[in-house]
């Protein structure tokens, strides 16, 4: 398997794409960014021989979704995102929300998920954990034991929810339900680079990320 992190964007989100280095099939996740950012983007893939198949978004928000369009343009990849953030992130309201930080929200996916949802990549599975708390229709992605857990869980944070449709209660729900159960040895790869390093294991976090040990450990 391949898994490249790639920052990108004026809010330096990381971009991960991800493949199967025996069929060359490719998904990019969360690539926000101008056409310089699509570029690096694009790089990766020719440089590895890579055939991109599937743009994934890990929730709605502009910052991770605004090179959606410019990407599937240049790859014919398909868009996915979970269905409550596909509604959400395509009103008017969100629309103007993206405007308002100089950005454009992305247009209705090519492809609705939901929990559960398991994705073929070549010889790979994408597995979609449904993880509520940041937006409603947050996603992590779960191949083989590498999490990409976009604004769910930073290392040593997890996202913001003072924004519309976040909920910190929903969000440590979300954390201890969906995500504590997996192996300690699973390799969180975030959505911003927040912590001391740009990638950590889940008994790190439940080790040494606050929100995890004090209000979700520590009842």
């Amino acid at each position: 398997m391949i898994i490249e992190q790639i920052t990108v964007g004026e809010m330096e989100v990381f971009c991960y794409v991800i493949a199967c280095d025996e069929t060359r099939e490719a998904a990019a996740i969360d690539p926000a960014g101008d056409r310089d950012d699509i570029e690096k983007i694009i790089a990766v893939l020719e440089e590895k021989d890579l055939q991109l198949s599937y743009i994934i978004n890990t929730h709605g928000h502009a910052d991770h979704t605004f090179g959606n369009q410019l990407l599937a343009s240049r790859t014919g990849a398909k868009t996915v995102m979970h269905e409550l953030d596909d509604d959400l992130f395509t009103t008017e309201e969100a629309k103007a929300w993206a405007a308002a930080f100089g950005l454009s929200a992305a247009p209705p996916v090519d492809i609705r998920i939901t929990d559960g949802y398991r994705l073929p990549l070549g010889n790979l599975t994408l597995e979609f954990i449904h993880t509520p708390g940041h937006t409603p229709g947050a996603v992590c992605v779960l191949v083989e034991n590498n999490l990409i857990t976009g604004d769910t869980l930073f290392v040593g944070a997890v996202g913001r929810t003072d924004l519309p449709g976040g909920s910190m209660e929903t969000l440590l729900k979300s954390i201890e339900e969906k995500l504590l159960p997996l192996p300690g040895e699973t390799v969180i790869w975030p959505g911003h680079d927040y912590g001391d390093q740009p990638t950590s294991t889940l008994s790190r976090e439940m080790e040494t990320n606050p929100y995890i040990t004090d209000f979700i450990l520590d009842k």
